[in-house]
């Protein structure tokens, strides 16, 4: 606990916070196949550290953050309850189109009292919706695809947080025919191979 607060600089009440929500995870995980087995059993290091690692990237001057394809909620539910005590003006929309996980995302959501989320059960390419200030998708869709998905929730600011696997500049490659974008590429401390990718400014380019 200590080395977890210290390293990601959160209260005591936000990590009790996020213990109730590994908690609720392992309830749920019994009747829903929310995350895979195997990673359950690491699920601190696997999916709550991996995503509380993404906090440092959301600027403090956004106001809106859309997560898609939100799952069993990471990053987002573990960033909007960071978020809830280092910048509660910012408000979390996170979009899964899989009914059963908007019942377990909405479950969390009461239990922590996390009034800056909304969940919305759709896909994100059939929504029409303000744009955002920071988008964060994890293990969605290729890097191509999920731009397709979500350009239409962009401005040329929008934020994009993306973790990435080892397959990140095969996915690159891919998506440099279609898009342009301004680029970087963080090491993920919480993966031996894993990447962030932040991108701004993204645009088709002209075929």
């Amino acid at each position: 606990m200590e080395s977890f607060i210290k390293k990601y600089d959160v209260s005591r009440e936000t990590y009790q916070d996020l213990e109730t929500m590994v908690s609720l995870l392992r309830q749920w995980q019994e009747k829903f196949n929310l995350v895979s087995r195997n990673s359950l059993s690491e699920v601190w290091s696997r999916h709550i550290a991996d995503s509380a690692g993404l906090f440092k990237y959301l600027p403090p001057e956004v106001d809106s953050v859309y997560d898609v394809g939100s799952g069993a909620g990471f990053p987002a539910l573990v960033l909007a309850v960071m978020a809830k005590e280092k910048y509660p003006a910012l408000r979390f929309t996170l979009i899964e189109s899989i009914t059963k996980k908007t019942l377990y995302l909405n479950a969390v959501k009461e239990a922590l009292a996390l009034d800056n989320v909304k969940i919305i059960n759709a896909r994100a390419e059939d929504l029409t919706l303000p744009t955002a200030g920071v988008i964060t998708a994890r293990a969605v869709a290729s890097l191509d695809k999920l731009l397709n998905c979500v350009f239409k929730l962009t401005s040329r600011q929008t934020k994009l947080i993306l973790p990435k696997g080892k397959t990140y500049r095969d996915e690159l490659t891919e998506a440099l025919k279609k898009w342009n974008f301004k680029m970087s590429v963080q090491k993920n401390e919480e993966s031996s191979d894993g990447v962030i990718l932040l991108l701004e400014n993204l645009r088709r380019k002209k075929q």
